[in-house]
């Protein structure tokens, strides 16, 4: 039964909000609780839109984070399809884009992130796509199921004025995790893929040029082509359709579609509207609204979550690290985010150590990274196992022997032991760390 002693207003339809209105509830919470999307679909999760439900191994339904059902009998109150457009702290108070003024008592902001957009001529002809919503998904499904049948090029470029017929190509700009998934279900349907990518490796800010070739190395065994070293400067069109696409060194490719993945930015609008304290978007933190280890912001009524949040850094036993705040844009930040925030909104005492987390799925290759260290944050990185067979560990150290990060490929079961090394701040020996022979739970403390 809910009584309207308190109402609990969050802001964002995704994986921290939903999650967060399920704490609200299983805590104990009998106040109000609205949950605002602005998309028209119920709460869901972003991970499978480029892995299962994109390769077409998971159905739509798969993708939400609750049956429909529950929040009625939950009494969520939902806001499908209405954005929040202005937050007033001095009044509690939300504007839907409808005039629809909600006021509220605390307020979690999980607006999340969108995908940055490519600021080149041709981004309004059709056949140019994004990957963040679950409507692109669908979109992009039925488009690289097309570009696995054959399609002939077009006659504005080179290959097509030779009369070259082939599967229909995919351009993708930008070789981090997206591109790389979309590439690897792109392959699977058939289709031809180049990615064009400025950096000299895939996720070289993630993984560094080491592990980055790996991934060079596996998209090109299943046949991805990489342009290194090059922007997208212009998208060809030819009566309204992406034709080609030039880069900046004067390379053309054909393309019938082309995909931007070169990254997300936070949706921070209403907080900056509101004044609340952001991160410097241009630095290597990634932006966001500034939060505490409560993932309070800089209003004590406020909170925030998931991919918009700037929590406060805290890696190998460190404590935080005064004014560095890093935003994660990965699925285990949200799921854990959104349930702390919602219990420091209940007055409980939450301290969000937020370990960054992310697993990812191409091919033959399964995945789990756990850890912060971008190029120039670590000494060297240590393999155990065989990586030629795409089957091992590494680890990035710093120079005093602390781990900073580790990964695991094709290797089960031993992620929490990788990050409860990194918790522990404790020196590790680079050749027993690279020995199978010591089991990895020997080094703990």
């Amino acid at each position: 039964m809910v009584d309207a002693h308190q109402t609990f207003v969050i802001v964002g339809g995704g994986l921290a909000g939903a999650k967060a209105a399920e704490t609200l509830r299983s805590e104990g919470f009998t106040g109000r609780v609205i949950l605002i999307c602005d998309e028209r679909d119920h709460p869901y999760e972003r991970p499978p839109l480029s892995k299962g439900f994109l390769l077409g191994t998971e159905e739509r339904d798969s993708v939400f984070v609750h049956d429909p059902a529950w929040y009625a009998q939950a009494h969520i109150e939902l806001h499908l399809g209405q954005p929040a457009v202005r937050l007033d702290p001095a009044a509690r108070t939300v504007r839907l884009g409808d005039g629809t003024l909600i006021a509220y008592d605390k307020l979690l902001l999980a607006t999340g992130a969108e995908p940055r957009r490519l600021d080149v001529p041709g981004t309004g002809l059709a056949g140019v796509h994004h990957l963040r919503r679950l409507a692109h998904a669908e979109r992009l499904r039925g488009v690289l199921a097309s570009l696995g049948r054959e399609s002939t090029a077009c006659a504005g470029t080179k290959e097509g004025r030779a009369g070259a017929e082939r599967s229909g190509r995919l351009v993708i700009a930008g070789a981090g995790w997206i591109g790389l998934e979309v590439a690897a279900a792109a392959r699977a349907y058939g289709a031809d893929v180049t990615i064009v990518e400025p950096s000299p490796t895939p996720l070289h800010g993630v993984l560094g040029p080491e592990l980055g070739a790996l991934f060079t190395d596996l998209h090109r065994d299943h046949g991805v082509r990489f342009h290194f070293g090059a922007r997208l400067t212009e998208i060809v069109g030819q009566d309204g359709m992406v034709c080609a696409v030039r880069t900046d060194d004067g390379e053309e490719h054909p393309a019938h579609d082309v995909l931007a993945a070169i990254g997300a930015a936070p949706r921070t609008a209403l907080a900056e509207q509101a004044g609340l304290d952001l991160v410097d978007r241009t630095g290597a933190t990634g932006g966001g609204i500034a939060v505490d280890s409560a993932l309070r912001t800089s209003d004590p009524y406020i909170y925030a979550a998931g991919d918009v949040a700037a929590a406060p850094l805290t890696l190998g036993g460190d404590a935080p690290r005064p004014g560095t705040r890093l935003r994660v844009e990965h699925w285990a930040n949200a799921l854990s985010g959104g349930p702390a925030a919602a219990r420091a909104m209940l007055g409980q005492d939450v301290g969000h150590d937020h370990l960054p987390y992310f697993f990812s799925d191409q091919y033959d290759l399964g995945m789990e990274y756990s850890g912060y260290a971008p190029p120039g944050s670590y000494a060297r990185v240590v393999h155990r196992g065989d990586v030629a067979q795409r089957k091992f560990l590494a680890f990035w150290l710093a120079a005093d022997g602390r781990l900073l990060a580790g990964m695991n490929v094709n290797v089960r079961d031993v992620n929490e032991t990788v990050q409860a090394l990194i918790r522990s701040g404790r020196p590790l020996d680079p050749a027993t760390l690279a020995d199978p022979e010591v089991p990895l739970a020997a080094l703990l403390p």
